[in-house]
């Protein structure tokens, strides 16, 4: 247990104490017994009476939710309750990385060759703004690609995920990213957000902030009630007052046409490329948007990726055909 604890064996107890002169665990004396006479020791400035009136050490049972994993994105915080499954299907941050090691590798494939053709064009100083950054996968990979000519910035609502947003920047020495959390949208101002109960199974990333008409089950029933919700900060993307936007990565659970309308004056000013989750937001209403900004969309997968017309990013980026489509003649 390292230095500042000892055992007492008549009560065969541990103690911390404040004492430096304390000695390691399996000792019966303070190491300074050995040199020091008992006058002396008993004046030391240990701060408990001499360190021999011990305190018990409480041992009240606690669940463990949130673990350290080894992924392939480095070491990882995260919940080992991140799931909810649906006949044999499993959804989940959390449940894909213990289960994989990795979480769209895809998506990741497709972003990271983005922001290095930003950096081609428009040079160092590369900026990505993660909008429901979760536990920070795409934070981490692109800040790690980015070392030394960009960084991010990771915006999430859900405090305990954010804990470990924050946690997994550090642990990954990622000083090219930083960690914000607010609920990104429409208006900048205080927001109630649902507190999802994290010591049972649910798919955390699938949690929705608002409560919507057809929404997400996602293992559990989660209160969207003022007594049951959380007040947090709201921002929009312009309130960021960023001098320079290259990528917009927007994953919101139902809120990603909020974001874009809160960011017109990023998407006017910089022409940064967006890369935007469609499966609650519909893809009319986010095409629309984008295309009333001059920017040209492009599908991949449950993703639209959205390329301003002037950008010369546009030279590189192709549509696939459907995967059912007939072969071309």
């Amino acid at each position: 247990m390292g230095e500042g604890h000892y055992v007492d064996r008549p009560e065969d107890r541990l103690v911390a104490t404040a004492c430096p002169h304390a000695t390691r665990l399996g000792t019966a004396e303070p190491s300074h017994s050995r040199t020091t006479p008992k006058a002396a020791r008993d004046n030391l400035p240990c701060g408990i009476e001499g360190h021999r009136r011990l305190l018990p050490m409480k041992s009240t049972p606690r669940r463990v939710a949130f673990v350290l994993a080894a992924t392939a994105h480095g070491p990882l915080i995260l919940s080992r309750f991140d799931y909810h499954q649906v006949d044999n299907r499993i959804f989940g941050v959390g449940a894909e990385l213990l289960a994989n090691a990795s979480f769209s590798p895809d998506e990741i494939e497709l972003v990271l060759p983005l922001l290095r053709y930003r950096r081609q064009y428009f040079g160092d100083g590369v900026v990505m703004v993660d909008c429901g950054a979760n536990i920070g996968v795409h934070t981490l990979e692109s800040a790690i690609e980015m070392t030394g000519w960009g960084s991010v910035i990771a915006i999430e609502a859900q405090e305990r995920v954010f804990y470990a947003l924050a946690g997994n920047i550090a642990l990954n020495n990622c000083f090219n990213a930083r960690a914000i959390h607010a609920a990104v949208g429409a208006a900048e101002g205080r927001m109630r957000v649902p507190v999802p109960d994290y010591l049972r199974p649910a798919s955390l990333g699938s949690l929705e902030m608002q409560l919507r008409l057809g929404h997400e089950e996602i293992g559990q029933v989660i209160d969207y009630s003022d007594a049951a919700t959380q007040e947090i900060t709201a921002i929009t993307l312009d309130s960021l007052a960023l001098t320079r936007v290259d990528l917009i990565k927007i994953d919101v659970e139902g809120m990603e046409e909020q974001v874009l309308a809160g960011g017109r004056g990023i998407l006017q000013q910089y022409q940064p490329l967006v890369f935007v989750e469609w499966i609650k937001s519909g893809k009319e209403p986010l095409q629309a948007a984008l295309a009333a900004s001059g920017y040209r969309v492009f599908d991949s997968g449950q993703n639209l990726l959205a390329v301003h017309a002037s950008d010369p990013t546009m030279n590189h980026v192709r549509q696939r055909p459907p995967a059912d489509a007939p072969p071309a003649m």
